[in-house]
């Protein structure tokens, strides 16, 4: 295995300057270590910004490198193809592959991408190679990918998991208010409303709370949860509908809650669980720490904006908005708890199955 010091090293090495990137837990050391340095690491909202943020630092004249998992590598296609390759900008990036070698041995939204990664690869005439788990490795990769950049071509290292090594980090504070007892304070507020819950831990911790038929779980598609709830409120006026998001997922595709402002669905509630982090990829920071939700809510057109750091306030948020219109944005301040991992959603089911009987309860009378 390659530590996460020896692939920083070889980062500067190279002369890096910048990195940036969307987390996935197999790039937790590199990242952590990353982060305690003066601007050493850049956390981008979506795989498409981090993919053009490292081009810009480029067109500057800084080499640069963008960590990212392979789930999101649709976000990379559009700034790839239309970007990279039409202005010969050498960007390198390291895709972790998840669900590879055997689809069946993650989890189930991660199976097309790793089945499919080197192909789509090959079709798009990138540049690739896969990571063994050493430095010889890591090194001679990176040779080829110099010579990729001689040309003006980005190139992809792919990393399977365990290639690269943990950093050991200090423990973080013990949080004051948890997922969990957020989560359990709005469930009583949760009668015949359909809800969306983002995808991580947010769906795993809801799924072990209050399972039902009208909890749709969302695997994968990170930052759509709200698109999914939008679609339904605007179809389905006789019930509310409640978007749990978290954070990084919020801030991935910002621009849905823009929309959700411009058509103002009045039975529309979206609850963003915000612990400043990427919890479920290793706890890495998010952007939202330097964010003003309150002021951000109402410049898109939400019609009440509130936010939350106890159980008694989202208790007493939810009945003051229970018979106002929407849409309603309601942000609850938690901490990051790394001590619990909640139980995985396809205990329940299969995304197929789980799918079926939420069209079947959404289709039943109120």
């Amino acid at each position: 295995m390659i530590s996460a010091g020896e692939f920083c090293g070889e980062l500067r090495r190279r002369r890096v300057g910048f990195v940036t990137g969307v987390p996935c837990s197999y790039f937790n050391g590199p990242i952590a270590l990353l982060e305690r340095q003066p601007s050493g690491y850049v956390a981008a909202a979506n795989e498409g910004a981090a993919l053009a943020m490292a081009a810009g630092a480029e067109l500057r004249g800084v080499r640069s490198a963008v960590l990212v998992q392979n789930s999101g590598f649709g976000n990379l296609v559009n700034p790839l193809t239309s970007l990279l390759d039409v202005f010969a900008v050498p960007v390198l990036v390291f895709m972790s592959l998840r669900g590879w070698p055997d689809p069946d041995g993650d989890e189930p939204q991660h199976a097309v991408m790793g089945r499919t990664g080197h192909a789509l690869l090959d079709v798009l005439g990138v540049p690739h190679w896969t990571l063994r788990p050493t430095v010889d490795s890591l090194r001679d990769l990176l040779d080829r990918a110099d010579n990729a950049r001689q040309q003006g071509r980005a190139a992809w290292i792919l990393v399977p998991k365990g290639s690269v090594g943990e950093a050991p980090g200090e423990p973080g504070p013990e949080p004051a208010f948890r997922r969990r007892e957020a989560l359990a304070a709005l469930l009583p507020h949760v009668e015949h409303d359909i809800v969306y819950a983002t995808t991580g831990f947010i769906s795993r911790e809801l799924s072990g709370l209050a399972d039902r038929p009208l909890n749709f779980y969302v695997a994968g598609s990170m930052g759509h949860a709200l698109a999914l709830g939008l679609g339904t409120a605007l179809h389905e006026p006789r019930r509310r509908v409640i978007v749990l998001d978290g954070d990084g997922a919020a801030l991935m595709h910002l621009g849905t809650a823009a929309t959700v402002g411009a058509y103002a669905p009045p039975n529309l509630l979206h609850v963003v669980l915000d612990n400043h982090s990427y919890e479920s990829t290793g706890a890495q920071r998010t952007t939202s720490a330097s964010m003003r939700w309150t002021d951000l809510g109402r410049g898109l057109g939400y019609r009440t904006v509130a936010e939350c750091s106890d159980g008694d306030a989202v208790r007493g948020t939810l009945r003051a908005i229970a018979a106002q219109d929407g849409p309603h944005l309601v942000v609850v301040h938690i901490g990051a708890d790394r001590a619990t991992t909640p139980p995985r959603v396809t205990r329940l089911g299969t995304p197929p199955e789980l799918a079926a009987r939420f069209r079947a309860a959404v289709a039943e009378p109120d």
